[in-house]
């Protein structure tokens, strides 16, 4: 077994003692039974699922069968899977992952590992997401969402380096090469961290498997979305190429415009991890410290987004597909305000892309 090189720090929520959680937990589970709504997936999501899905290997066909050309259609090809891999990361395959999608484990393993198919690893997914960021969500050192290394600076409580006060302006750059980083190098050095970490063997989960699937997962994406086209489509190998990352520039972009304005906010509380640490606040009222909602009242956005929009939400009940999210959002906000925690819910999604960038900019300058 292999021995932990670095130790992580660890942190103990305090249990709730107002009883928020309880009374929340009571009436979203009343909202579901009185309505006779099932919490997992309905109609409306199974469609959307094949949807996405169908948008993201459409363009690999027309352009591999020539169809497209190596025009206009061709790159407007590559943006609309870049937005298809986009929704596919939030709205599919997150709620997989998440155990959202359906009661059945396997019906979940399959939705969630949608993510295989566009070259991540849904298992070393559900490791940072589900595990770190949901669990210890905006703690410095456990949260690996606000630890993007050292060119961004998100969290007050990381080092400032010179260069962070130009990160309003280049940041966007990098949220560009989000997708295209997951699938070329991301998982590999994850795992190794994980491992000297010892969250692998904390959680029963084998090096060696989880490095075959990472590699499996490699070994089907890139046959289909660079494989076919540079063997049928009659395109030079640098136009392909150069449409791949457009549409990987696409896809991180907008899962960036949609994850980071949820947590990366001026009012947002910020804590550092540290060994044998303890908080002085229950789980679910520390989402709501962390945690704001923006564009609700985009149906579009909700729906494409796959409910992040309804961040507060989803951090409470990541386990209830998005689709209820809407329904449950005056539910949270009431119980919430009743019991005296805050409720951000009222910011326009430009608006909370502009507080992201104001930001940003406040973290890139020194202390």
């Amino acid at each position: 077994m292999t021995q932990p090189q670095i130790e992580l720090p660890t942190v103990r929520f305090a249990r709730d003692t107002t009883g928020f959680a309880k009374t929340l937990r009571q009436r979203v589970e009343a909202y579901f039974k009185d309505n006779g709504i099932h919490k997992k997936a309905n109609g409306a999501m199974v469609f959307k699922t094949i949807l996405l899905v169908s948008l993201y290997l459409a363009p690999v066909g027309l352009i591999a069968s020539g169809i497209t050309g190596g025009g206009w259609m061709f790159w407007a090809a590559e943006i609309v899977m870049g937005l298809s891999l986009a929704g596919i990361g939030m709205a599919v395959m997150h709620d997989g992952n998440h155990g959202a999608f359906s009661e059945k484990k396997w019906v979940n393993r399959l939705v969630g590992g949608v993510l295989e198919l566009v070259g991540g690893n849904s298992e070393m997914w559900q490791i940072q997401h589900n595990v770190l960021h949901h669990t210890f969500t905006n703690i410095d050192g456990l949260d690996e969402d606000i630890n993007p290394g050292p060119l961004l600076r998100f969290s007050p409580l990381k080092p400032h380096k010179p260069w962070h006060r130009f990160q309003h302006l280049y940041a966007w750059f990098f949220y560009g090469l989000m997708t295209f980083i997951w699938v070329t190098f991301k998982d590999f050095v994850a795992l190794n961290r994980y491992r000297k970490l010892g969250l692998l063997d904390r959680m029963g989960k084998s090096y060696n498997n989880l490095m075959f699937r990472i590699i499996l997962a490699k070994v089907i994406y890139y046959p289909i979305v660079l494989g076919l086209p540079l063997a049928f489509s009659g395109l030079g190998a640098g136009q392909i190429i150069a449409g791949w990352l457009l549409m990987h520039f696409f896809g991180g972009l907008t899962l960036a415009l949609v994850f980071q304005p949820a947590h990366v906010m001026e009012d947002h509380s910020y804590v550092l991890a540290e060994k044998g640490g303890s908080m002085d606040i229950d789980p679910m009222s520390h989402q709501l410290n962390t945690t704001c909602n923006f564009g609700t009242k985009s149906k579009f956005l909700t729906w494409y987004s796959g409910g992040l929009n309804h961040q507060i939400e989803h951090h409470l009940f990541p386990h209830i597909c998005h689709v209820h999210y809407r329904a449950l959002a005056p539910i949270v906000k009431a119980t919430a305000e009743e019991f005296g925690l805050p409720y951000r819910s009222e910011t326009t999604f430009a608006a909370a892309v502009q507080m992201h960038t104001n930001q940003l900019r406040e973290l890139g300058r020194p202390a």
